[in-house]
């Protein structure tokens, strides 16, 4: 993903709620699967890490990243973003 395209990413997102938080039970399978849910059906999403997760917001972006195939879009103090083409064919993709 090219600069641009992650500057673009950005900006769509900063307009968007966070959906999920990260907190004390940590990322778990249900997490993961409800957080691909939501990849397919909007392709970006917003997350909140809470001081009670344990880990540093990167790590958890990371982690979450290889775990669902995702690309890594931003990491501004607690919250972070993730993207992931749908390959659902009644999704309105995101034009990068």
């Amino acid at each position: 993903m090219t600069g641009k395209q992650r500057a673009k990413l950005r900006s769509i997102a900063s307009g968007r709620p966070a959906w999920f938080q990260v907190g004390k039970g940590g990322i778990g399978e249900n997490f993961l699967t409800d957080l691909s849910a939501a990849l397919d059906a909007h392709e970006l999403v917003k997350i909140t890490v809470l001081k009670t997760a344990g880990e540093e917001p990167r790590e958890v972006l990371g982690k979450l990243s290889a775990a669902l195939g995702a690309e890594e879009v931003a990491c501004v103090g607690s919250k972070i973003v993730l993207y992931r083409r749908s390959t659902r064919d009644d999704v309105a993709h995101i034009e990068l």
